[in-house]
């Protein structure tokens, strides 16, 4: 597998930092409108990483309607997990480009998402892995976004509440 020769690092790395950026001021529609159609968003279990969402119980397996409704759930006062919302700050590296051809080109990144509520903070390092459709880099889409948590416990952080 190669990388399409019109997409470089460097548009990759601008476009996971936009998509974290999204996150991180709460514009959660606009998060999800990366999607594709038939995109997914996967948090595998911690003693997992690499499991099959088939065979394993996974804690977040979206389809695209899915996120969608999660994202509009986390923006509304009933969400008493986040609300008022967390000051999340994502800080991705490690980009790179694994290969694949334009409408399913695999990139990886490593990442530390970091969370205050309610005179807390907790952290969440892990790594995550995209499929992108990168044939239009000016409309780039998710296909599949997984992140995993490389923690062996949520003991700290207690919950999953926030997109990773």
């Amino acid at each position: 597998m190669s990388q399409p020769e019109h997409f470089t690092r460097s548009q990759a790395e601008d476009f996971l930092y936009a998509e974290a950026e999204l996150i991180d001021r709460w514009q959660l529609d606009a998060w999800a409108a990366l999607f594709s159609d038939d995109g997914v968003y996967l948090i595998p279990p911690l003693d997992e990483p690499d499991g099959d969402p088939a065979r394993c119980l996974f804690l977040v397996n979206d389809d695209r309607h899915r996120l969608g409704e999660r994202a509009r759930r986390l923006m509304k006062p009933q969400a008493h997990a986040e609300y008022p919302h967390s000051k999340v700050r994502h800080l991705i590296g490690n980009v790179r480009i694994l290969g694949g051809p334009p409408e399913a080109l695999r990139v990886v990144c490593s990442f530390v998402v970091y969370r205050s509520r309610a005179n807390s903070t907790e952290v969440f390092p892990g790594h995550a892995s995209y499929e992108l459709d990168v044939r239009d880099p000016q409309a780039i889409r998710i296909r599949s976004k997984r992140a995993a948590v490389d923690t062996d416990t949520l003991r700290d952080q207690r919950r999953i509440s926030i997109i990773l």
